[in-house]
């Protein structure tokens, strides 16, 4: 018998910080060249598209992904993940239209559904409790670095040489990573018969489609109907799930109080966060008269912010617990939220970065907490789908909240019967802003102001709801619930 391979925990680490380089880049990055995309494309209708669909597919994809890595390990999805964002991000670079590029960004999410819970599966299969902690903290500041690089790189990129490289700066980061992960990450999986659940996952599918068709249109017979779609979908998914032998997502895990709160929580900040990275680039350019630079820097600080008190939250839970670092955390962010639509049309750029540095030092520091309290508190054979719970949850309220937004924007912006269809993508340009006449401009440059004034305020009242649920977050031991059971994995199924 051939000697078992042990998982090198540190060039692990290596991988799984790669992979989640490639989300991070990809969260500012391509939020600061979407103006410019626009501009060369066309299509400011179709803007928040961009975000939704990869949003969409991602949602989809984290609980799926989730289960099949409790069935049949993490070490296969996280390669799977990888493999399929790798394909959306070359496609997407060389896309030719806006269609075309809503539709590979929608399999770059594919990819990240994978991808994204594996990494934080993986840490906490071979960490242990306090470990962990460190170790998000570790994965915080990762993520921050390359968030911060990334307006930078994508500001360079745009100006020097193409939008479409924002796409193809993945691809060394994602053969590494995939290197990394199938060279030193190992796991013994018990082989046993499994019956999957397809039906659940299809009615998840669907229902999350219906779901964003009634959230992206304010108003019409379209709303409606996929509103009534959505819900009978989601009921019949909830009634599948009751009688499956293994569900995709066991609904008694949200008994629990700590998964209950976290997946609320997690879903209105989730929206919260993805309207602050999507609009408020188009805020700079749009009404500010920004470059693509000057959009990426407004975003930037909120990178800063997040791995800095991701790091210290993480050294704090041993210490304080949970519960505090999540009520701060929350009441930070709902600040920052209240402060951004205050602010309004009078924002400067430097009290726009002072905002989202705010916003990201709550969302650190509750995020942290959020994730280790949910791992901590299920066996190995749940963790893989507890942890894709609460990014399904973040995710489905990005995706949820950018829809309404951008119908938001959209409807300010058919208002004015003035205002050329492509004018606001024409403004996103120096060349197409010199072209439009001055009386256009004005009228431009209201709606664009009411509308996102709007948004604004949603993000602030998503904030303010999200601190609310979270003061019913309940005391969670620090150690692991069930002992070691919780922290190691079953014999015959864990990291090797």
């Amino acid at each position: 018998m051939a000697p078992e391979r042990k998982t090198h925990r540190a060039l692990t680490v290596a991988g799984l910080i790669l992979a989640l380089a490639m989300a991070a880049l990809e969260s500012t990055v391509v939020a600061t060249a979407m103006p410019t995309v626009i501009g060369d494309l066309g299509g400011i209708h179709q803007y928040a598209w961009v975000t939704t669909a990869y949003l969409l597919t991602s949602s989809v994809l984290v609980p799926i992904c989730g289960k099949l890595s409790d069935i049949y390990g993490r070490k296969p999805i996280m390669l799977f993940g990888i493999a399929v964002f790798l394909l959306g991000s070359i496609a997407s670079g060389a896309a030719q239209t806006m269609p075309q590029l809503i539709a590979f960004r929608a399999l770059q999410g594919a990819g990240a559904g994978a991808m994204q819970p594996m990494a934080m599966t993986i840490s906490g299969d071979i960490f242990d409790l306090k470990e962990r902690a460190r170790i998000q903290g570790v994965f915080g500041a990762a993520w921050g670095l390359f968030g911060i690089i990334g307006p930078m790189v994508g500001g360079l990129i745009v100006h020097y040489f193409s939008w479409r490289w924002v796409f193809y700066i993945n691809i060394p980061f994602g053969v590494a990573s995939a290197a990394l992960v199938a060279t030193s990450f190992h796991e013994r999986i018990e082989k046993r018969p499994h019956e999957l659940d397809f039906l659940g996952a299809a009615l998840l599918s669907a229902g999350v489609v219906a779901l964003l068709l009634a959230t992206g249109r304010l108003g019409g017979e379209t709303t409606l109907l996929a509103a009534v779609a959505s819900a009978a979908l989601f009921a019949a998914f909830f009634a599948v799930e009751r009688r499956a032998p293994e569900p995709m997502i066991p609904l008694p895990l949200f008994r629990r109080p700590v998964m209950l709160i976290s997946n609320v929580a997690g879903a209105i900040l989730g929206g919260a966060m993805m309207g602050t990275i999507t609009f408020v680039p188009l805020f700079v350019q749009g009404v500010l008269r920004g470059t693509p630079t000057d959009a990426g820097s407004a975003i930037a600080p909120m990178l800063i912010g997040w791995p800095v008190a991701s790091a210290i939250g993480g050294r704090l839970i041993p210490r304080v617990g949970f519960r505090p670092l999540i009520w701060i955390g929350l009441g930070v962010t709902a600040t920052a939220g209240l402060a951004l639509a205050l602010g309004g049309a009078h924002d400067t750029p430097l009290m726009l970065r002072a905002t989202t540095l705010v916003f990201g030092v709550g969302m650190g520091l509750s995020n942290v907490a959020l994730l280790i309290a949910v791992q901590s508190s299920v066996a190995w054979d749940q963790r893989g789908i507890a942890t894709a719970s609460t990014m399904f949850s973040r995710l489905l309220g990005g995706v949820v909240a950018v829809g309404i937004m951008g119908g938001v924007l959209t409807a300010q912006l058919a208002k004015d019967p003035s205002i050329p269809a492509d004018a606001a993508s024409r403004l996103l340009t120096a060349e197409g802003a010199r072209g439009l006449d001055p009386s256009i401009l004005q009228h431009l440059g209201e709606a664009l102001t009411a509308g996102l004034a709007t948004v604004f305020w949603i993000i602030a009242a998503m904030g303010v709801t999200g601190f609310i649920a979270a003061l019913w977050f309940p005391r969670v031991p620090l150690q692991a619930d069930g002992g070691d059971a919780a922290v190691a994995p079953p014999s015959g199924a864990g990291v090797g």
